[in-house]
């Protein structure tokens, strides 16, 4: 026979009204309570009916992610799959569940967003990037449904609650230290230039060129997708110059993965010939050869903070808007040195 909330209730020796609000995880259940309850459920072996749940309160308890881009590509790029821990863990910790869409269009991706919300299919997004002209953005602005975003939004800044890096900062500091070891001729890698994070890695770049009186050569302004080949096309164009950088800023770990298997295959030694430094501190920048210098922009916690300021949203409509930076530290390792 199937245990039923009273069960529990008579377990644990509370009302049947208190099991309920435990696993609604209620504020104003004291922790001591709702660890009676839980371990009588556990004992129990009881499993809270969801379905159910969602009927009577009208919410799915599902989190939509809104993925930039097809599967296949975004994927590849381990910043993602980083990222996803961190949302799945601050929506475990709710009983939140995660469904997710991609598209291999904005146009579709949209399309598939669309869907989500007006079938009632979830609670609330979170958007997995910013862009310059966001559709999307504007849909669920409009419709005031519950969304988050993990960058910083093009409009509207101070109506979007979103978890970002001050990337302009850590972008203006990550050249500062290849001009502090003497590089003057530096090259920016950049992704998508309609994605809000390489704007402003790109005028991070360029501002601390300009405090160093060093002209912008926009010939070493390089964009490209996210991905390997991102970094393997950017270096090559790069290379084709009469003169060539010393030293890039590469926007992405996995793009500048590419440049180093690139220049490898040239014989142009990392860091003698051309020194690197890069953006997300994802696990292959530790291992790569050279070890590459890379911002840590702490990539759970974006993530881990999205889904939880998302999910204080979906439960208090009058929730403030938020703006949350996270904080970033540029660790140094093999790929960066002084110039020769």
């Amino acid at each position: 026979m199937a245990i039923t909330i009273k069960d529990v209730a008579k377990f644990a020796n509370v009302a049947p009204s208190t099991v309920s609000r435990v696993i609604a995880d209620n504020p104003r259940i004291s922790e001591k309570t709702k660890k009676r309850v839980r371990e009588a459920m556990e004992e129990l072996g009881y499993h809270p009916n969801f379905i159910a749940r969602s009927l009577a309160s009208q919410s799915t308890e599902v989190i939509g992610l809104v993925m930039p881009g097809s599967a296949d590509k975004t994927f590849q790029n381990p910043f993602f799959s980083n990222i996803l821990r961190g949302l799945s863990e601050s929506a475990h910790e709710k009983n939140y569940a995660l469904q997710m869409t991609t598209g291999k269009t904005v146009d579709e991706i949209y399309e598939n967003v669309v869907h989500m919300v007006q079938g009632g299919r979830v609670d609330g997004l979170v958007l997995l990037n910013s862009r310059a002209d966001d559709k999307i953005m504007e849909y669920l602005r409009k419709r005031d449904f519950p969304f988050v975003v993990i960058g910083k939004p093009y409009m509207h800044e101070e109506e979007i609650t979103h978890v970002d890096n001050d990337n302009f900062r850590a972008s203006k500091e990550a050249t500062e230290y290849l001009l502090e070891l003497g590089h003057e001729s530096i090259a920016f890698i950049g992704g998508d230039l309609s994605l809000v994070v390489t704007i402003d890695r790109l005028l991070g770049y360029e501002k601390a060129l300009r405090i160093a009186g060093i002209e912008l050569n926009n010939q070493y302004v390089i964009h490209e997708e996210f991905l390997r080949e991102g970094g393997r096309e950017a270096i090559s164009e790069l290379l084709k110059l009469s003169d060539h950088p010393t030293a890039l800023v590469v926007a992405d770990d996995l793009m500048a993965l590419g440049v180093l298997n690139t220049l490898a295959e040239l014989n142009i030694s990392v860091p003698e010939d051309i020194s690197i430094v890069s953006f997300n501190n994802v696990l292959f920048a530790e291992v790569a050869n050279p070890q590459l210098t890379s911002v840590d922009i702490n990539i759970f916690t974006l993530g881990y903070e999205a889904a939880k300021n998302l999910i204080l949203k979906i439960n208090n409509p009058n929730e403030p808007v938020k703006r949350i930076i996270i904080p970033h530290k540029l660790i140094i390792r093999e790929s960066s040195a002084k110039k020769h």
